[in-house]
């Protein structure tokens, strides 16, 4: 690593984020170049944490835009805020305000609701711009982003245009429930998160689960890296496998058993069926895989 990169990830491994040299690397040069990062990956891999840990490596503030079916731009720009404007009209009416005057006062910025976007380009510095799970909007709003991404402005109608005097910094994640257009994809650069090895994994267990053991940390990595072999309608992420380290800590288990595995089985299994189809019989393998009392 660059010595720039080095320090990026030492910034994210300070920040509680398990960092290796290709996240830091991609996150450094989408920083660097101002050009927006693509990470995409199977659910429950980190991408959304790698952006929060980006904020925090940088201190900057984290802006995250949700997306989802339906999405528009206006909802994601801007709103007027109708029920103070509507106040402010009715003042105006019992103080007989111009009609005239009153318009343009209700259609300041002092009424105006920042959604997402707009709020990114109008910080004094740089934030972490979070689009995340943008295949979940349409094919439109996704058109738009590239629009806005491409030169940073947005004209409100009662307003005029509004420039970023800072580009944010942006990460776009993607569970690819659709294919991203590629003319956002050339817009990007690229990340493809996988799900963590053991050892990566049992590093952010620890990380993020200081009370649990280590060998309580190394079973549950275990145990979770096991499942995902298997044939599972919902795959276990991380954020599960630190879910059930915290569970098993709470109850005060130094090593994982078929029979707490068995109780807590929901803290890291979240579909009906996949519960139904892991009984004891296939859950004392995968305790003895693994390895009780071992530590990585």
């Amino acid at each position: 690593m660059t010595p720039e990169v080095r320090a990026l990830h030492d910034a994210l491994e300070r920040s509680g984020y398990v960092a290796d040299p290709a996240v830091a690397t991609a996150l450094f040069l989408a920083t660097d170049l101002q050009k927006p990062l693509l990470i995409e990956g199977d659910a429950g891999v980190g991408k959304t944490e790698t952006a929060k840990a980006l904020a925090a490596a940088l201190g900057a503030e984290l802006i995250r835009l949700q997306c989802y079916e339906g999405l528009d731009a206006a909802t994601a720009l801007y709103e007027w805020n109708y029920p103070r404007q509507l106040l402010h009209v009715r003042i105006a009416e019992r103080e007989g305000a111009g009609a005239a005057d009153v318009e343009q006062e209700i259609f300041g910025r002092a009424y105006l609701l920042e959604r997402p976007l707009l709020r990114a380009i109008t910080r004094p510095r740089s934030p972490v711009l979070l689009v995340d799970e943008i295949d979940r909007a349409d094919d439109g709003f996704e058109a738009f982003l590239l629009e806005l991404l491409s030169d940073w402005q947005v004209t409100i109608p009662e307003l005029g245009t509004v420039r970023a005097e800072h580009a944010p910094h942006v990460v776009l994640t993607s569970n690819r429930t659709r294919e991203i257009g590629d003319a956002l994809r050339r817009r990007c650069l690229y990340l493809w998160l996988e799900h963590p090895d053991l050892d990566k994994e049992v590093r952010i267990i620890r990380r993020r689960v200081p009370e649990a053991s280590a060998g309580l940390a190394g079973e549950v990595a275990r145990f979770v890296q096991a499942l995902r072999r298997r044939r599972l309608v919902k795959m276990p992420g991380v954020a599960e496998s630190i879910d059930w380290a915290q569970a098993l800590a709470r109850l005060g288990r130094e090593h994982l058993d078929a029979d707490t595995a068995l109780e807590t089985l929901g803290c890291v299994l979240k579909d009906r069926g996949d519960l139904a189809d892991l009984g004891r019989g296939e859950v004392e393998p995968l305790v003895g895989e693994g390895g009780a009392g071992a530590t990585p």
